[in-house]
C-alpha cells in the first residue's frame, strides 16, 4: 500500500486498533446482509483511521449492495487517491460506473483490473460486457439518422407467427384481454409456464399504442367512498404480486390499482409480472394505473437482468420492443387533483408545476438531469435544503423542498416508491412525502416488508397494509443479469 503520510492525517495506536475492530465488526454484518449496520461501521473506522483504502472500498461495497451508486463511486475514488495502486478500489469504481451506465468509465477501470489481475475471470466478464455496449453505442450514434428511424413495432409480423398444436395456455379473444383470460394467464405463470410469443408481442403492440395517447402526468378521479389502491416496486417477484392480490382483491372496474414503477429487474420473473401488469391496463385502462420507474429503461434492464431474462424466454426483438414501450410510460399521476404520485422524487428547481410535468417529452432513454430524471431518481433526505444523489442521479430533497412544492401544487402530500423500506413504507417530511415499497424480502436478501397503500376519494387518508414475502420456486434474483458485484471484502 502507498500512501503519502504528509497529506494524511496523524493517527494514534489506540484508533488504528479500533478502526480495525470495527472494519472486523462491519465485515460480520455484510455478510449477514446487514449491510446498512455495515456502512454505519466503516463510517466508525473511517473516523477512527482515515488513512486506510479497505475502509472505503469495504463501504462503497455496502453502497452498491444498497444501491446507493454515487456514494459508492465516491468512496473507490477516496480508496484511489490514497492508495493510486489499489486494485480493488478500480475494482469498486468500475462496478459503480456500470451500475450507473456509465460504461466508457467502467471499461476504464476493469481494464486496470485485468491488467494487474489477468486471471480475474469477473473483471474480465465485466470488462467484455462494457466494451461490447461502448462499441454498440458507437455503433448506433454512427447510424443513427431520426428521421429515418424504424421502430420494432413497425416490423412484427403477427400473422406470420403460428400458434403450435401443443400449446395449452391462455388465448387472447378476438386479439383482446378478458378477465378469463388474466385468471389463465396468471395460473400459467404461478404454474411456471410461458405464453406463447404471439399473444406475448400482440400485448405488447396493444399496451404501446395506449399508452402513446396517454399524457405525461395522467390525472385519476377517484369517487367518494371507492377504494384505490397504490403499490410500489415489484421488481420482478411476481408470487408477491399474487400475494397483493390476494391480500387486496383482484384488479376490477370497483378495485383500481396504481403500480409506480420498477415493474422489473432483480427479481427473476419480471417477464411474468409485466405481462400481467399490461394484460390488466389492457383489460381496465381506465381502473389500472402504471407510471415509468428509473428500471424501465435500456440500461437497468441490460444491467439488472430484464434484458437478459426476455431474450431467454423469448428473443432480443422482444427485448428491444420493451424499450420502445417504456419510453412511453407516463411519468406521474395525480389523484383527484390532491396527491402526485411518481417514482423517485421531487427536483433540483423550486418552480416545477403539475403543468411542466405534463408537458416533458418522455419517449426517450431517462436523462441524466431536469425533471423527467428526478421523477424517476430522486430521493427524500430528513434535512433541509437539497443535497447529490446518493445513487449519483437526481437530487435528494429535504421537508423544505417538499412543503414548498405541495403549496405551489396546490397538493395535499406525495407518495413515491424506489427506496426499500424495512417495514414497506415510510411517512416522512411531516406526514408530506410517503415512500412505499411492495418487494418484500427484496432481492431474497434484504428482510423488509412489503406494503402498499388504501385510499377512499373522500378523505384520500393513506392506510398501509403490510405484508411479508411468500415462497417462491427456486430461482435466484439477478439469474439473468450480468452484472455480479461479486468481488469479496478485506
Amino acid at each position: 500500500m502507498s500512501t503519502d503520510t504528509k497529506d494524511t492525517p496523524s493517527v494514534s495506536p489506540e484508533d488504528v486498533e479500533l478502526a480495525e475492530t470495527f472494519k472486523n465488526e462491519a465485515n460480520e454484518y455484510f455478510k449477514k446482509q446487514s449491510y446498512n449496520a455495515a456502512i454505519e461501521l466503516y463510517t466508525k473506522a473511517i473516523e477512527k483511521n482515515p488513512n486506510v483504502p479497505v475502509y472505503y472500498s469495504n463501504r462503497s461495497f455496502a453502497y452498491l449492495k444498497t444501491e446507493c451508486f454515487g456514494y459508492a463511486l465516491n468512496d473507490a475514488t477516496k480508496s484511489i487517491e490514497l492508495d493510486p495502486t489499489y486494485v480493488k478500489g478500480f475494482y469498486r469504481r468500475a462496478d459503480a460506473h456500470m451500475s450507473m451506465g456509465k460504461w466508457k468509465l467502467a471499461q476504464k477501470d476493469y481494464e486496470y483490473v485485468t491488467k494487474v489481475r489477468p486471471n480475474d475471470k469477473d473483471a474480465k466478464l465485466k470488462l467484455n460486457e462494457c466494451s461490447k455496449v461502448v462499441k454498440k453505442l458507437a455503433f448506433e450514434k454512427a447510424i443513427s439518422v431520426e428521421d429515418k428511424k424504424k421502430f420494432i413495432a413497425d416490423t412484427i409480423n403477427l400473422d406470420a407467427m403460428t400458434i403450435e398444436d401443443n400449446y395449452s395456455g391462455p388465448q387472447l379473444e378476438d386479439g383482446k384481454v378478458t378477465e378469463q383470460f388474466m385468471k389463465e394467464l396468471m395460473q400459467l405463470y404461478k404454474d411456471q409456464g410461458t405464453l406463447h410469443r404471439k399473444f406475448a408481442f400482440k400485448i405488447l403492440l396493444d399496451i404501446k399504442k395506449y399508452f402513446m395517447a396517454q399524457p405525461s402526468l395522467v390525472d385519476v378521479t377517484i369517487p367518494d367512498k371507492e377504494k384505490f389502491t397504490v403499490c410500489g416496486d415489484i421488481h420482478g417477484q411476481f408470487y408477491d404480486l399474487m400475494n397483493i392480490f390476494e391480500l387486496n382483491g383482484l384488479p376490477s372496474k370497483t378495485n383500481p390499482y396504481l403500480f409506480n414503477g420498477d415493474f422489473v429487474d432483480r427479481g427473476s420473473f419480471s417477464v411474468e409480472c409485466i405481462f400481467t401488469l399490461f394484460g390488466y391496463k389492457l383489460l381496465y385502462p381506465d381502473h389500472f394505473y402504471m407510471s415509468r420507474g428509473n428500471h424501465e429503461s435500456a440500461t437497468m434492464n441490460q444491467m439488472y437482468g430484464f434484458d437478459g431474462e426476455v431474450k431467454f424466454k423469448y428473443n432480443a426483438q422482444m427485448a428491444e420492443l420493451f424499450t420502445e414501450v417504456y419510453n412511453w410510460l407516463p411519468l406521474a399521476h395525480c389523484l383527484n387533483k390532491r396527491v402526485l404520485v411518481m417514482h423517485g422524487g421531487l427536483f433540483s428547481r423550486d418552480d416545477v408545476t403539475l403543468d411542466e410535468i405534463r408537458t416533458i417529452e418522455r419517449n426517450r432513454q431517462p436523462p441524466d438531469e431536469g425533471p423527467m430524471c428526478e421523477l424517476l431518481w430522486s430521493d427524500p433526505q430528513p434535512q433541509d435544503g437539497r443535497a447529490p444523489s446518493k445513487r449519483g442521479v437526481g437530487c435528494q430533497f429535504g421537508p423544505d423542498v417538499t412543503h414548498a412544492f405541495i403549496k405551489l401544487n396546490k397538493l395535499d402530500y406525495i407518495i413515491r416508491s424506489h427506496e426499500v423500506k424495512d417495514s414497506g413504507y415510510e411517512v416522512a417530511h411531516e406526514g408530506r412525502c410517503i415512500t412505499v415499497f411492495s418487494a418484500p424480502n427484496y432481492c431474497d436478501t434484504m428482510g423488509n416488508k412489503g406494503a402498499f397503500i388504501n385510499l377512499t376519494g373522500e378523505s384520500m387518508v393513506p392506510k398501509y397494509i403490510v405484508y411479508d414475502a411468500v415462497p417462491h420456486p427456486d430461482v435466484r434474483p439477478m439469474m439473468y443479469s450480468t452484472n455480479s458485484l461479486m468481488y469479496r471484502l478485506c
